[in-house]
């Protein structure tokens, strides 16, 4: 059974980092070894929020106690995303490098969050630049939307084009794969949205619809989704197209039910058995 150790925050209410990726992973029978960076009551986005951020040291001893147990030689990925603090990325590189050094075999997806087109940078400032030059360095595969991809490369991607040199730019820089999450060229489909995904055999792009609706934690759960799938079958064309057929799903079901949170457990089906509804085509 594959294994996907997980180092990301923890809410009690909602699904953001580790409270929206876990279920999914498990619901498509992934064993995941969840490691909390921070212990909030609710996502950030409301403005208001409790709980502690865990010291970078905690994180690490946490982590000690799970290779203690013989655990970092079955681990087949290990997932990061939203680095609310500048010491936990040390921490990370550093279980990164243990796990491999005792399973070879095991991949580094890093979800490099910093913001996104519309609202610009979230994190703190010194965090992008911690991303670019420490952790996607380390990293086998990365998830960035559009905007995360040019900081980390210094473009403007916009077209598929321009996308796929950007691709190629941060593939430059270490990773071997690169799922840009939101692609959003001048020239698509009025009410579309597309997924783009790169690595050694090709370039392959996804449409979707649009929905007009920011679902908290989407991201976090397309990291995941994608990465198991892409572990599993070797396939980014195959990955791209579960991963979207879920995600799409998730976020429907959200919005319909006209919830702020993403409705996680109410869309599991869509995880254990994608529709496949969407074709992911190949550009390259």
């Amino acid at each position: 059974m594959m294994k996907v150790l997980s180092i990301q925050s923890v809410v009690a209410h909602g699904h953001v980092g580790n409270s929206a990726a876990v279920f999914p992973l498990q619901r498509i029978g992934v064993e995941v070894v969840p490691i909390p960076t921070v212990n909030f009551s609710n996502h950030t986005g409301y403005g208001a929020w409790r709980g502690p951020l865990l010291p970078p040291a905690d994180v690490a001893e946490i982590l000690l106690g799970v290779q203690e147990r013989g655990v970092f030689p079955q681990i087949d990925a290990v997932l990061s995303g939203y680095q609310g603090g500048t010491g936990i990325a040390d921490v990370i590189i550093d279980a990164v490098r243990r796990v491999k050094a005792e399973n070879p075999s095991a991949v580094y997806a890093c979800d490099p969050v910093m913001g996104n087109a519309k609202s610009g940078c979230f994190v703190a400032p010194e965090i992008p630049v911690l991303l670019r030059d420490r952790v996607v360095p380390v990293a086998d595969i990365i998830t960035p939307n559009q905007f995360e991809l040019g900081f980390l490369t210094g473009t403007e991607p916009a077209s598929v084009e321009s996308t796929l040199v950007s691709a190629d730019l941060a593939r430059a820089m270490g990773p071997s794969t690169v799922l840009v999450t939101s692609v959003e060229r001048p020239d698509r489909e009025e009410g579309t949205i597309e997924m783009l995904v790169v690595d050694d055999a090709g370039a392959w792009i996804v449409t979707t619809p649009h929905l007009p609706f920011k679902a908290n934690g989407s991201g976090d759960v397309t990291a995941a989704l994608f990465t198991a799938h892409y572990v599993r079958t070797g396939d980014a064309a195959v990955a791209l197209e579960r991963t979207a057929s879920s995600v799409f799903d998730l976020i429907e079901t959200t919005y319909r039910s006209g919830e702020r949170e993403l409705q996680l457990v109410q869309a599991q089906e869509f995880y254990a058995t994608p529709r496949m509804q969407f074709k992911a085509v190949q550009v390259r």
